[in-house]
């Protein structure tokens, strides 16, 4: 089924500052999300190691999103 977009189109100026602006939010955001889950399984669990792993979890899965929507608009 043919698409209803060509991709060598040019695109809106504003879609390609809402996708590169979601770049730079997309890493703190799993940070963030990462080390909260972590504190409160923390507080939970009467412990204190999780939300360290939380945040390392976190970093990397917000590296991850980045490098692939990275890729996927430079294809």
């Amino acid at each position: 089924m043919p698409s209803d977009q060509d991709p060598d189109k040019k695109k809106s100026p504003w879609v390609q500052f809402g996708r590169y602006s979601q770049l730079a939010f997309m890493l703190p955001a799993g940070t963030v999300a990462g080390y909260l889950i972590g504190a409160l399984l923390d507080r939970w669990l009467h412990t204190g190691w999780i939300s360290v792993v939380g945040l390392v979890l976190g970093t990397a899965g917000g590296l991850l999103e980045v490098i692939r929507m990275a890729s996927r608009d430079t294809k």
